[in-house]
């Protein structure tokens, strides 16, 4: 953060698991713990996983897919924390293989770079949790410093209700960066 009056800057990656659509709590709830928030969206989540037109106008600012041709102005400042939420099971593994292929995941690969503070809600099925390269990036990204919170599966509870997704835990994750 350059300007001291400035609020903190907060980039949030968010991918394609069926959770995305509730977005909007955590850029309200980091909205209220004083962070400036920019959405950047991997390239499938911007297929319907949640609603963009309503995360820019609750931002101020265009939600991001896409990069950016050099001569185009940088439409967020650097970050100073990153929240990944949801975040899915090939986003974990090509970030965590250094696989900078969409702007989503070259923002992660660049910011674990800078050191910047990062906070993960994996949203990911048993089946895939239990792939060994998942099993192995988690050990890796974690190693590197980034801050996870329990794995979503949306999974029905015993009475057939949807656990709620836990927005502001990333958030809580990032408390005190």
């Amino acid at each position: 953060m350059t300007d001291a009056t400035a609020k903190p800057f907060l980039y949030l990656v968010v991918c394609a698991a069926g959770v995305a659509a509730g977005v909007g709590k955590l850029v309200t709830a980091a909205q209220e713990r004083g962070w400036e928030v920019g959405v950047i969206a991997t390239p499938v989540a911007m297929n319907g996983f949640f609603d963009t037109a309503e995360a820019e106008a609750r931002t101020g600012r265009p939600v991001r897919s896409a990069w950016r041709s050099p001569a185009d102005p940088r439409p967020f400042p650097p970050p100073d924390a990153v929240a990944v939420a949801p975040a899915t099971f090939n986003t974990v593994n090509k970030w965590a293989a250094g696989f900078a292929d969409t702007l989503a995941v070259g923002t992660l690969c660049e910011a674990l770079g800078l050191g910047v503070p990062i906070a993960v809600l994996p949203c990911v099925a048993d089946a895939l949790a239990a792939h060994p390269a998942y099993r192995e990036s988690l050990t890796r990204l974690r190693g590197l410093g980034v801050r996870f919170g329990a794995r979503y599966t949306g999974d029905p509870e015993a009475d057939g209700r949807r656990p709620e997704f836990t927005w502001e835990h990333a958030l809580d994750l990032l408390d005190g960066t």
